[in-house]
């Protein structure tokens, strides 16, 4: 069955009783080059398994089974059972769950349904509107999985694939960078989807190493810098900063300039190594 035919998928949602839902973002491929661009670059391969997270008509899960010995889906809208049990029927390697990831325990998850696999890869087609929880979700709980290679809204893409440093990062850009190492992929226009969206897309991976790429001793004190760090992204860092950790200016001041930070740098400014810094150097305040 060919999923990227806008004919197929008409007829297999009328046969169904199925409607798009805009509450849950969906909008599906119909560009034939792009989910198998995915699957081969998110590292999809014998021997490794693949979670996916939103199925859709299940375009990227058959290019996944595919290349993968197992895929796990989560996808969160029951009505599309009838749909994929016709989609997918001919492939016996993928085990579709309904739940909604972001209340799911994932590692449970996949105790249970991938056990013995050394690699796992997340590969998703996620809607926008829950692009940075599940992707921080899958970064914090620290599940065993060695990528997450999403498509995503291209401003989105931007920011979590910006350089620290550079007018274009922000909190997420810290966050992302703390856990993995980001990779802008390719892109994808807006004509590849049914319905299609108002803005276009982009595919990244995030690797994530097998040892943290920075160490802290206080991980809470880390991203409350991050989180009161950008969230006045243009203005100076010592007023929000200090406001935040309720360090007076002075003592804040002398602070940053021991980590090589101007007193006037701005958020924007700032490398993960001055983050990682001055957050080990309040912490020896404590």
């Amino acid at each position: 069955m060919e999923l990227t035919n806008i004919g197929t998928i008409k007829d297999v949602m009328s046969r169904n009783g199925f409607t798009f839902s805009k509450a849950l973002g969906q909008n599906f491929l119909i560009n034939p080059t792009v989910c198998p661009k995915i699957a081969e670059l998110g590292g999809c391969k014998p021997g490794t398994a693949a979670i996916e997270i939103g199925t859709g008509v299940g375009v990227l899960t058959k290019e996944l089974a595919l290349r993968c010995d197992k895929v796990l889906a989560i996808e969160i809208d029951e009505r599309l059972k009838p749909v994929l049990a016709e989609t997918l029927e001919e492939y016996d390697n993928i085990d579709i769950v309904f739940a909604d990831i972001l209340k799911t325990d994932l590692s449970a998850l996949i105790a249970e349904k991938l056990p013995g696999y050394d690699e796992i890869v997340v590969c998703a087609n996620l809607p926008y509107y829950i692009t940075s929880p599940v992707i921080m979700k899958l970064l914090e709980e620290r599940p065993p999985i060695r990528s997450v290679t999403v498509m995503v809204q291209k401003e989105a893409a931007d920011r979590l694939c910006a350089k620290m440093g550079t007018r274009e990062c922000g909190a997420v850009t810290a966050a992302v960078n703390y856990y993995s190492e980001p990779k802008m992929l390719f892109r994808v226009n807006r004509g590849s989807f049914i319905p299609a969206p108002n803005v276009d897309s982009a595919v990244i991976r995030l690797d994530i190493p097998d040892k943290p790429r920075y160490t802290v001793s206080d991980e809470k004190l880390f991203f409350k810098i991050v989180r009161a760090s950008f969230a006045q992204r243009r203005k100076q860092l010592l007023n929000p900063l200090s406001a935040a950790l309720g360090i007076p200016k002075p003592e804040l001041a002398e602070m940053l300039g021991k980590c090589g930070i101007r007193q006037t740098a701005r958020p924007e400014e700032l490398k993960m190594e001055d983050i990682v810094a001055l957050c080990e150097t309040i912490a020896d305040k404590k």
